[in-house]
């Protein structure tokens, strides 16, 4: 395992902490500023990753949202008595399948940012993994040949 700077933590804390604020923009700079650290490139690409993903099951969810609400306004067109009661199901739905994508990733933000605080090499199922093949780097931060 490499061992990290007290620099090097901070700043990887703040990659995952700012996300909650500033979305994709504060690990962009952080993974830009401390592109010399693996430790930080590693924690700050996960972060970007996690946004990218974040932000596709958010375009999904909004276009099966304003899909669905189209084809119930689309059906009840012709019938002026009937009222699209559909959208009523469609909104709460999606609404809440976009707030627990957004509560899960707070709740990643803050795990991550505490490990990343303790100096772990800890790896967001799925986005770590991304992170470790772009930047070539193995467990503990050891360098991939």
């Amino acid at each position: 395992m490499t061992a990290t700077t007290a620099d090097e933590r901070s700043m990887a804390v703040l990659s995952h902490a700012l996300q909650v604020i500033g979305g994709w923009i504060p690990p962009l700079i952080i993974f830009f500023i401390k592109r010399q650290s693996r430790f930080v490139s590693f924690h700050s690409l996960q972060v970007l990753f996690l946004e990218l993903a974040y932000l596709v099951v958010t375009m999904v969810t909004m276009t099966f949202w304003i899909a669905g609400i189209l084809l119930v306004v689309l059906r009840t067109h012709g019938n002026n008595d009937a009222f699209p009661a559909a959208i009523f199901l469609f909104f709460p739905i999606f609404w809440l399948v976009w707030l627990v994508v957004w509560v899960t990733k707070i709740v990643v933000a803050v795990i991550y940012s505490i490990k990343a605080g303790r100096g772990e090499w800890a790896e967001i199922p799925v986005v770590g993994g991304w992170a470790r093949s772009v930047l070539k780097i193995g467990p503990g931060g050891s360098p991939v040949i």
